[in-house]
């Protein structure tokens, strides 16, 4: 054992689909377990989502890097059989089918245990194993609709939109990991295993916690927000800000030369600006528009007020600071080249071309698996 392969030694079966699961699996192989992916025979349904590059996608790939990967068709007995051999010396054991369908199949949290008594068992789902929705299908933006996400998401034509990454899922999946790796932290001085229900309603809750207390403290109608701070067109792009107390108004206005705007009373407090946003907005979005993304960050760093050009992530890939911190590192899939792939806070640096660094094909490792198994 070691800080960067806590898991060495620990072997972990997954049978997850998707991304909220998987990704939870992917981050245990990272930390060194051994993870066996477990498909049906045509494929985790994460295989074909987006644009297909042979058998996989940008999504399996990044929710499945260091995993060893075995076809079973569960609906055969000789399916049910070698999952069962596999499930006797497994430590964890994560599953992502609909409410009920891995206890029919012989694979619920019981028949696992009398197989694996110390077994940590992991179930993720969308709406929960219980409750009158637990049978509903879901994918992430469900969750950020349900939840509440899309209706502080508003665009400038009001209407509540999605957020463009699959932040409910992701959300999910560190939830799902953090409550498997404190298990197994604690399993050492216990004589079984446990049971831990995961779903994107509990994974996407967790992540607007403060969200949720404040709209409930004020009933519905929290008080103004940080004005200006939003996104600003600029000659050659967009520009964020963030203003934060009211002394930094006067900044911003002296950054961007408006000097009758900086004594302007009805800008002068948050409340103010925000009673009076329409106007105060007639004069900066100008100010912002005729100056290009560079000058206007060099402006701002000067007064020292937090902002940010609004990059693409092929831009973000490219920044200088990403790479100067090692954020990113660029590893070769067989078959596809060089990808991008976050470095996760804690975990030592991807080496492409290791264990680590590669996505499985669809029942890659089949034949060491089996023999594994005699």
């Amino acid at each position: 054992m070691s800080y960067d392969a806590p898991f060495a030694g620990l072997k972990v079966v997954d049978l997850s689909q998707g991304i909220a699961g998987p990704y939870a699996g992917m981050l245990l192989a990272q930390y060194g377990a051994d993870v066996i992916k477990v498909e049906p025979p045509e494929g985790d349904w994460a295989r074909a989502l987006g644009r297909r590059y042979g058998d996989l996608s940008a999504f399996v790939i990044a929710a499945n890097l260091g995993k060893r990967a075995i076809v079973l068709d569960l609906k055969a007995e000789e399916g049910r059989a070698t999952l069962r051999r596999l499930v006797a010396s497994a430590d964890v054991f994560l599953e992502s089918f609909r409410p009920g369908v891995a206890a029919r199949l012989g694979f619920g949290y019981p028949d696992v245990a009398a197989l694996s008594p110390r077994v940590i068992y992991l179930s993720v789902s969308g709406f929960g194993q219980t409750g009158p929705d637990a049978e509903r299908p879901a994918v992430d933006t469900v969750f950020q609709a349900f939840t509440g996400l899309m209706s502080v998401n508003r665009g400038a034509d009001g209407i509540p939109h999605r957020v463009g990454v699959i932040v409910m899922d992701m959300a999910t999946a560190l939830c799902s990991f953090q409550a498997v790796a404190v298990s197994l932290y604690a399993r050492r001085d216990e004589p079984r295993g446990r049971y831990i229900e995961s779903s994107l309603l509990r994974g996407g809750a967790t992540i607007q916690a403060v969200s949720l207390v404040m709209h409930h403290l004020e009933a519905g109608q929290p008080q103004p927000g940080l004005t200006p701070s939003g996104t600003f067109k600029a000659s050659d792009g967009w520009i964020n800000i963030t203003i934060l107390r009211d002394a930094e108004f006067p900044a911003l206005c002296d950054a961007l030369e408006l000097p009758h705007v900086k004594t302007d009373p009805r800008f002068a407090t948050n409340a103010s600006r925000f009673a009076n946003v329409a106007a105060m907005n007639a004069v900066l979005e100008p100010a912002f528009a005729r100056r290009t993304t560079e000058d206007l960050s060099a402006r701002l760093r000067s007064v020292r007020l937090m902002h940010q050009r609004v990059n693409t992530y092929l831009e973000f890939l490219d920044h200088p600071h990403v790479k100067a911190t090692g954020a990113v590192t660029w590893i070769e899939q067989p078959g596809l080249g060089r990808l991008p792939v976050p470095n996760v806070p804690g975990l030592p640096p991807l080496v492409s071309g290791t264990p680590r660094a590669v996505a499985p094909s669809l029942d890659q490792h089949r034949k060491e698996i089996l023999a594994e198994l005699g």
